[in-house]
C-alpha cells in the first residue's frame, strides 16, 4: 500500500472510529430545570406594523424582571420555506420556562404581568396560549 493511501486510509479509519463513539454515547436527558413551559402568539391589530410589533417586543421583554420565570424567549416570525404546516399567520410570540406550576401561577398574578396587559393589548387582536409540561 502507497504512503498516501495508507495514510488516507488511517484518517477514515479514525473518523469513523471517533464517529461511531460519539454515536454510541447516551444522549443527556432533558433539562428539567424548568419544565413548564408557556408559548404565547401574538397577532396584531395592525397587522404589518413593525412600529406595534416592535412594542409588543419591547413590553414582553420587561416581563423578563418577575422573578418567576426561568427563561424568556421573545420572537418574530422568521422567514423560513413556506409550507403547509407552518403557521406565519402571528406578529410575536413569547416563550417562557417555569420551574414549576406554583410559578407559572404567580407569574400570572404578578404586578409587572398585570401592567404589561393593561398596557400593552390594545395592540393585538388574538393571543393563543400553549402551556406545555416536559415529559
Amino acid at each position: 500500500m502507497k504512503t498516501s493511501s495508507r495514510r488516507k486510509f488511517l484518517g477514515t479509519a479514525a473518523t469513523l472510529c471517533a464517529a461511531s463513539a460519539a454515536t454510541a454515547m447516551p444522549l443527556p436527558a432533558g433539562n428539567h430545570q424548568f419544565p413548564i413551559a408557556h408559548h404565547v402568539f401574538f397577532w396584531l391589530k395592525n397587522a404589518g406594523s413593525t412600529a406595534d410589533r416592535d412594542k409588543l417586543v419591547e413590553g414582553i421583554k420587561k416581563l423578563s424582571a418577575i422573578p418567576a420565570i426561568g427563561q424568556l424567549h421573545v420572537g418574530i416570525v422568521a422567514a423560513t420555506e413556506k409550507r403547509d404546516v407552518v403557521d406565519a399567520s402571528w406578529a410575536v410570540s413569547e416563550l417562557m420556562f417555569f420551574k414549576d406550576l406554583a410559578s407559572q401561577a404567580a407569574y400570572q398574578t404578578h404586578p409587572i404581568h398585570q401592567d404589561f396587559i393593561k398596557n400593552y393589548s390594545h395592540l393585538w387582536e388574538k393571543v393563543v396560549v400553549y402551556d406545555i409540561q416536559e415529559v
